[in-house]
């Protein structure tokens, strides 16, 4: 007879238990790897300015991360996982990019589903892709589109910058919110300079406009 006699029936309980809420991180992981891939897309989508498949995109990763956090029900501590959050964090990112680049009003956190501190992450990893975006708005010398999505970028940070709280608190938003100014001033540098390159080509074809009129 076993010295412990329900040992056994204990094991093969706790046993199903971690089954069960490991089958529930498996299936966890692949569907924030799917949620990943699907707002990378939609984000690209944006930056061709293919807004229509970029909102189809952004649906359908609405609905992997819904069906992701109601498998994770019975699992918070797998829902506030890194990798969890992580996915919920490019989400957030991409409604925002989509919101912001469209001239849309911002998706609030209780719209997204998603956590305060993911959204604010989320919101500015946005901040890169709006310069991104305003790059190619100067290359294709749509300069006041440029100079709109810098504001844009500069009420981000200003917001950013007042979340002065721990780590603990906002996952890392401080070192997000450092990144957030770095590419503003980037783009800020950026978009004065085309600004200048435009006067001076004007200028100077004031110039030979001139000469040629005195031809």
């Amino acid at each position: 007879m076993p010295a412990i006699p329900n040992l056994e029936m204990i094991g093969e309980r706790v046993r199903q238990a971690f089954e069960a809420k490991n089958a529930a991180r498996d299936q966890a992981l692949a569907r924030s790897r799917e949620l990943i891939r699907f707002c990378s897309l939609c984000i690209c989508a944006v930056h061709r300015e293919e807004f229509d498949a970029a909102y189809d995109l952004l649906q359908t990763a609405r609905q992997a991360g819904q069906q992701m956090k109601a498998d994770l029900t019975e699992y918070p501590d797998l829902y506030y996982a890194g990798y969890t959050q992580d996915a919920l964090k490019e989400y957030a990112e991409a409604a925002a990019t989509y919101a912001l680049v469209r001239g849309q009003s911002l998706p609030e956190p209780e719209d997204l589903g998603v956590e305060h501190a993911t959204y604010l992450n989320g919101l500015a990893e946005a901040a890169g892709e709006l310069r991104r975006h305003a790059v190619d708005r100067i290359r294709l010398d749509q300069i006041e589109k440029g100079n709109r999505l810098l504001d844009i970028m500069d009420e981000i940070y200003d917001l950013l910058v007042t979340m002065d709280y721990p780590d603990a608190i906002t996952a890392g938003l401080r070192r997000n919110t450092d990144m957030v100014r770095g590419v503003t001033e980037r783009t800020r540098g950026d978009l004065m300079l085309a600004a200048r390159q435009n006067k001076l080509e004007a200028a100077l074809a004031r110039v030979e406009l001139h000469a040629q009129a005195g031809e």
